[in-house]
């Protein structure tokens, strides 16, 4: 059975691929790409892997493992709207970009079966994030690395009630100037991920990292802590199903 967040999540996200990686960009003021640059940074991809991209949406981060290490991506998404979009923009790299539609909960690949993986913006979506994590683990291979990228709320006191301000106020305002769906994003977003963090502390999310196999969590706040990157490599101890 689909869970509300799920249904959520695919309603969100219906109306918004044709201006997704342009108004992205626009509304976190430019920082969304470097963001996801530096979660490619983390994952270290080298021309001969196979990766893995969960949550790939438009393919923004399926694109730029392509350009840094022309490895074979296989990009997964919940939601066929994203997907066509995916589908639209690696027209002429097929051979090289694999577009499959399901969920991270329940992935449909074998245990091992990639070599680096990497998720963005996904935690907040899914009922179990721990089960999630243990998951995403399983089809990556022992030593292989993995990285994502969420948003996060700002540490610090000053930054942080510019955050609030901004996400309260402001990103609302700007949604809304952009289209209906897009002021849905802008009215969702500042109370997903502060409720997400009052849920899920980002220690206890290393935890949740640790506790599906996942050793060597390095953390990475961005943009005074509004977006996190974090990597790390799955447990050579472990077998490819990362329970052992």
């Amino acid at each position: 059975m689909e869970s509300a967040s799920k249904r959520q999540a695919l309603e969100l996200f219906h109306g918004l691929p044709d201006r997704y990686d342009r108004l992205s960009n626009v509304l976190s003021f430019g920082q969304d790409p470097r963001w996801r640059g530096a979660l490619v940074d983390a994952v270290e991809p080298a021309p001969a892997q196979r990766v893995l991209d969960v949550a790939t949406g438009t393919g923004m981060v399926a694109a730029e493992l392509r350009r840094r290490a022309d490895c074979s991506v296989v990009g997964l998404d919940q939601s066929p709207e994203m997907l066509a979009a995916a589908r639209r923009r690696f027209a002429d790299d097929a051979d090289r970009v694999e577009l499959v539609q399901g969920q991270a909960e329940q992935l449909p690949f074998a245990d091992g079966s990639f070599d680096a993986l990497t998720f963005t913006y996904l935690l907040r979506y899914v009922e179990d994030p721990p089960a999630t994590l243990r998951e995403l683990a399983r089809v990556v291979r022992p030593g292989g690395r993995v990285a994502s990228l969420e948003f996060g709320v700002p540490p610090g006191r000053v930054p942080r009630a510019a955050w609030r301000c901004y996400t309260a106020i402001g990103l609302p305002t700007l949604g809304r100037m952009a289209s209906r769906d897009w002021a849905a994003v802008g009215r969702f977003l500042g109370p997903s991920i502060t409720g997400f963090y009052e849920r899920h502390p980002l220690e206890r999310i290393v935890g949740y990292w640790h506790e599906a196999g996942l050793r060597d969590v390095q953390v990475r706040r961005m943009s005074l802590g509004g977006g996190v990157v974090m990597s790390a490599r799955k447990d050579e101890s472990f077998g490819d199903a990362g329970y052992d």
